[in-house]
């Protein structure tokens, strides 16, 4: 490090170890007011987000996960373009390929079908380098 004393600069030694806990430090701040964004989908526990992404925004998002030990859920807006049942679970599918699509994993389709616009919050799992599941997940219309 450089440190301005006199007329001239003169070379300070500053241990190793400091420098490294700095940079730590730094990208751990940065990472937090990352996750602490007034418009972040993410929220720690089964709390909804206050801004719910959406099938562009989501885009940006799953490269921007909640880094947290723990239930994270994820709460995203949009157009249905997939409805699945089985007769126990429901399948709900918003945003179209080639773009991240997010499915949720739910109890019921209550009526929804493709083209509804509905709000899904979940606990988030990233499955696929496109693809986000939300498990266990509450959808409903917008």
């Amino acid at each position: 490090m450089w440190l301005r004393q006199g007329a001239g600069l003169r070379l300070v030694a500053i241990p190793c170890s400091y420098l490294v806990c700095a940079c730590l430090v730094m990208g751990w701040t940065a990472q937090a007011a990352e996750q602490t964004r007034p418009d972040s989908p993410y929220r720690r526990g089964e709390a909804y987000a206050d801004v719910p992404a959406t099938c562009e925004t989501v885009n940006y998002w799953i490269d921007h996960p909640m880094d947290f030990d723990g239930r994270v859920t994820m709460t995203v807006s949009g157009e249905l373009t997939a409805v699945e049942w089985d007769g126990v679970l429901a399948y709900l599918v918003m945003c179209k390929e080639p773009g991240v699509q997010v499915m949720c994993v739910t109890y019921s389709k209550e009526n929804r079908n493709i083209g509804d616009t509905v709000l899904f919050g979940g606990g988030y799992k990233r499955v696929g380098e496109r693809q986000i599941m939300l498990d266990p997940c509450l959808a409903s219309k917008e």
